[in-house]
C-alpha cells in the first residue's frame, strides 16, 4: 500500500511537475534546450495548479451530478432504503482528541448525511478501511463522530475497503443480502460521477447526494488569477480523480 501511493503521487501533479524541474535542472549543461522545455512546462504546471480558476473550470468538467434540494430531502425514503456515507481518511493522532479523527472532507459528508438520515428517517452505512493495517477504520471512526458529533446512529461499518470500488463491492455485501439495492451515496461532488457508476456495477440504485462542490464561483480576489495554496490540493484532488475515473473504466468495465 504505501509504495502504491508513493507511486501515484510521484507520477500524478503536482510530483509530476517537481520531476520535470529536476530534471530540467539534472540536463541542463548536456541538453540546454531540452531541459528549457521541461523548465517550463514543469513551472507552468505548477503555477496553474495553484490557480483557483483554473481548479473551477476543471471540476465543471467533473461536478455532472447536480446537488439534491431540500425539498428531495423529506422524499429520500421513497426512493432509498439506506445512505452511504463515504470514507475520506483520517487524521491521526489528533492531539486535541488524543485519538484518531475524520479529516475535513469526510466530516463535510458526514454533516450532511446525518442531516439527511434525520430528515428522511433512513439508516446509515459508513464505508472506509485501514490506513496502512492500523486499526481503527475510517468507518469506525465515522461512526463515532456521527454519533458523539451530530447525534446520529450509524447502523452498519463496512470496515475494510480501500477503494472506492471496494466501497461499493462490500457495502453490497452487506446490504444487499438484507434486500437494500436503493441507497444514498453521500461523497464529494468531483469523486461522485466514479462513486455512483461503483455502486451500479455493484448492484445499487443510487441517488447521488453530492457535496463540497468545486466548480462554484466563489468571488475570490482577482477573478481567482492569484495563486493559492490551496488550489494545488483542490487540483490534485481533481487529477487523481479523473486518473481514477479513466482507471475504472478499464480495469472494472
Amino acid at each position: 500500500m504505501p509504495f502504491r501511493y508513493f507511486i501515484k503521487n510521484l507520477l500524478l501533479p503536482p510530483g509530476l511537475f517537481l520531476l520535470l524541474v529536476l530534471a530540467a535542472w539534472w540536463l541542463r549543461n548536456t541538453r540546454p534546450r531540452l531541459a528549457r522545455a521541461l523548465f517550463v512546462i514543469g513551472l507552468g504546471g505548477l503555477w496553474l495548479m495553484s490557480l483557483p480558476v483554473a481548479v473551477q473550470w476543471s471540476a465543471q468538467g467533473i461536478e455532472n451530478i447536480p446537488p439534491l434540494t431540500q425539498s428531495d430531502w423529506s422524499t429520500l425514503a421513497q426512493r432509498a432504503d439506506a445512505i452511504v456515507v463515504l470514507g475520506s481518511g483520517r487524521e491521526r493522532n489528533d492531539p486535541t482528541w488524543g485519538s484518531d479523527v475524520p479529516t475535513g472532507v469526510a466530516l463535510e459528508r458526514m454533516r450532511y448525511a446525518a442531516r439527511l438520515s434525520k430528515a428522511s428517517g433512513l439508516p446509515i452505512l459508513t464505508t472506509g478501511g485501514l490506513h496502512y493495517g492500523e486499526p481503527p477504520s475510517e468507518a469506525a471512526i465515522m461512526a463515532a463522530s456521527l454519533r458523539d458529533d451530530f447525534g446520529v446512529s450509524v447502523r452498519w461499518q463496512e470496515g475494510q475497503s480501500r477503494t472506492t470500488w471496494e466501497n461499493a463491492t462490500m457495502s453490497a455485501a452487506i446490504l444487499q443480502p438484507l434486500g437494500i439495492r436503493r441507497v444514498v451515496v453521500v461523497t464529494q461532488a468531483w469523486h461522485m460521477p466514479r462513486s455512483v457508476w461503483s455502486f451500479e456495477k455493484a448492484g445499487f440504485n443510487v441517488v447521488p447526494a453530492p457535496v463540497g462542490f468545486l466548480s462554484v464561483d466563489n468571488a475570490r480576489p482577482f477573478g481567482g488569477w492569484m495563486p493559492e495554496s490551496k488550489a494545488i490540493w483542490q487540483m490534485g484532488q481533481l487529477l487523481n480523480e479523473a486518473a481514477g475515473w479513466v482507471g475504472y473504466r478499464v480495469f472494472y468495465r
